[in-house]
Order: C-alpha cells, then sequence, then structure tokens
C-alpha cells in the first residue's frame, strides 16, 4: 500500500495509464485502477473525480504557472516574445514528467473522449494566458490571438519533442517560434476590405 497521498496519486496515474494503454480507455474502469495500484476505489475517488482526470492531473499547476510567467516576463517584450519567455519558464513541468506525457499523448489521440476533454483544457489554459496578457497591457483583440497562437507553437514544441527525444523541449520550443517568426515574414499580409 502507498504510505503517502503524493504516492497513492502517483500510482494511480501509472495504474491508469497502463490500463489504458492494455486494454483502451473505455474498457478501463475505477475499480481496476485502484486494484492495480493497490488502493480501494474510495482512494481513487480522493485523488480524481473521474477516470478522464488521471490524464489531466498538473493543469491547474500549469495554468498557475503560466499566469505567474506572463505576469513576471520582462518589459518590452512583444506579446509572442512575452509568451516565448513564459512557456520557457514552465517548460520543466512537462520534462519532469516526460515518462508521463508520451503515453498519455497515446492514450488520448485513441480516444475520441479524451480529444475532446484534451481540446476544452487547451481552450481553458488559452484564455488563461490571454487573460494575463491583457494585464500586461495588450489589446484584447491582440491578447487572444497571440494566446492562441503561442499555445499552437508550445503544442507544437511539445509534440516535436515527444517524437524527437534527441532535443530538449526548450531546443524545440525555440524552433517551433522561428518558424512562427518565419511564416509571419514569407506570408503576403494584406488587408481584405469587406
Amino acid at each position: 500500500m502507498p504510505r503517502s497521498g503524493a504516492e497513492a496519486r502517483r500510482r494511480l496515474q501509472q495504474a491508469a495509464l497502463e490500463l489504458y494503454r492494455e486494454r483502451g480507455f473505455d474498457q478501463t474502469t475505477t475499480a481496476e485502477i485502484a486494484a492495480r495500484a493497490g488502493v480501494n476505489e474510495r482512494t481513487f475517488f480522493r485523488h480524481f473525480p473521474d477516470k478522464r482526470e488521471v490524464l489531466f492531473d498538473g493543469e491547474s499547476d500549469l495554468r498557475a504557472a503560466l499566469m505567474r510567467a506572463v505576469a513576471e516576463a520582462p518589459d518590452g517584450l512583444q506579446p509572442l516574445d512575452l509568451l516565448l519567455d513564459a512557456f520557457r519558464k514552465v517548460e520543466h513541468i512537462l520534462e519532469d514528467n516526460r515518462s508521463f506525457a508520451e503515453p498519455r499523448l497515446h492514450v488520448i489521440a485513441a480516444t475520441p473522449a479524451l480529444r475532446e476533454r484534451d481540446l476544452a483544457k487547451a481552450s481553458s489554459l488559452t484564455d488563461a494566458v490571454a487573460e494575463a496578457l491583457r494585464r500586461r497591457g495588450v489589446a484584447d483583440r491582440l491578447a487572444g490571438l497571440a494566446a492562441r497562437t503561442g499555445w499552437a507553437a508550445f503544442h507544437q514544441a511539445v509534440q516535436a519533442w515527444i517524437d524527437d527525444s534527441s532535443q530538449s523541449l526548450d531546443a524545440h520550443l525555440l524552433q517551433a517560434f522561428d518558424d512562427l517568426r518565419a511564416l509571419c515574414l514569407t506570408a503576403p499580409c494584406t488587408s481584405m476590405g469587406m
């Protein structure tokens, strides 16, 4: 039996991930997860409201860290540079959990209900980042666009890091933002009057 709450939580996450990969998300029950983790089902529900949230644990920590990183970024940065600075400050959260991140992404990709939940969580994080930018004085319209664009670049970097572990997440993040800048420089920017 796990001796601490943190250990029980970690074992539940690992057990859930193993079962989701072996049997599929839909075919796995919370009782089976608890049994594999060596705890009872009540312990599962003390840590997670449902079996989906096992895969999304840490989202509130990431949100708080991102909000703080945006607030503490150096003055004078343009919105996308401000976001790059913030993402670089929180990338350790993902790096510290790489062994969970990679199989987690595979389980989510294979399960429509989880893809939907992932999109909802990403939207919520993007809204939080946009709000943090607004608090920094970025105009509303630009804050939303920068948050969505920056989050897409961050997501691209994370996927590239999962696919190619020969480079750090930071290297992939810098590359994604360089690619984003290159797109902005090479794409014709015309105003279409309507």
